[in-house]
């Protein structure tokens, strides 16, 4: 039973608008969450003036203010996601013998935040702080195959904005839109030697309540080494950890 059901009320107001991309009028905030209007008005204008509420006069709508931005800003600077997926990719490593990283979009490139090595396993050109293009890795096409198309197309409005290492690598826009919608039919996005000649990788992507990705988890393996009924245990175990994240995440 909530103890307290006006901090719950108020709560469930900064939810409702993070979760709606358009600032909604009150009459719409008390129907969604089954509130009645007074109690509505009330909770709206407290949160106002702490800042937490936005109240665009000339709409009549409520919007997050500046102090929900700032928490959303040093929820970021404590980096929750790295602190909560580093221990889950050591014991994917411990489970698997095989090396394994988290990646978030940056641009059109992937970058590296945690990264977990198993012992005795090749070294990887990836590490923390490491960019790659988007494109050429696991990490990247698990999380593209997840855009909508229009932000697709944002990202890749030419060919041009494709990149090819030792002539490996998607050659035109239909080549990666072919991929990405192979990528999403199979639920996990695979590599092999696109990176690093001999290596392959596995990877699913990692998503808020949107359904935006955050994040992928993948597995970096010898492509020789692992067989087809090896690697679908590997897809299995790094999707596990993909979801833990995922429901951490609300998503």
């Amino acid at each position: 039973m909530d103890q307290n059901p006006a901090v719950g009320h108020a709560l469930d107001v900064l939810q409702l608008l993070a979760w709606h991309t358009e600032p909604l009028p009150a009459a719409a905030i008390a129907r969604d969450l089954g509130l009645p209007r007074s109690s509505t008005y009330r909770l709206l204008t407290t949160l106002a003036d702490r800042g937490f509420v936005s109240h665009l006069r000339e709409s009549g709508r409520f919007g997050l203010g500046a102090a929900a931005y700032e928490l959303g800003s040093a929820y970021r600077r404590q980096a929750p996601l790295q602190r909560i997926a580093a221990p889950l990719l050591a014991r994917l490593v411990d489970a698997t013998t095989h090396n394994a990283h988290l990646a978030v979009m940056h641009g059109r490139d992937v970058l590296y935040v945690v990264e977990e090595r198993a012992a005795g396993r090749p070294r990887l050109v990836t590490d923390v702080g490491v960019r790659l293009p988007a494109e050429l890795t696991a990490s990247g096409l698990a999380m593209l195959a997840q855009l909508p198309a229009a932000q697709l197309r944002a990202l890749y409005p030419a060919a041009a904005q494709l990149v090819r290492r030792e002539d490996v690598g998607p050659r035109s826009l239909a080549d990666l839109r072919r991929t990405l919608t192979q990528t999403r039919a199979r639920g996990y996005a695979v590599e092999s030697g696109t990176v690093t000649a001999g290596l392959a990788s596995v990877a699913v992507a990692v998503v808020d309540h949107t359904r935006h990705p955050v994040a992928a988890v993948a597995v970096t393996y010898p492509a020789d080494a692992v067989d087809a009924v090896a690697r679908d245990r590997l897809v299995e175990q790094v999707r596990r950890v993909a979801a833990a994240l995922t429901a951490r995440l609300r998503g």
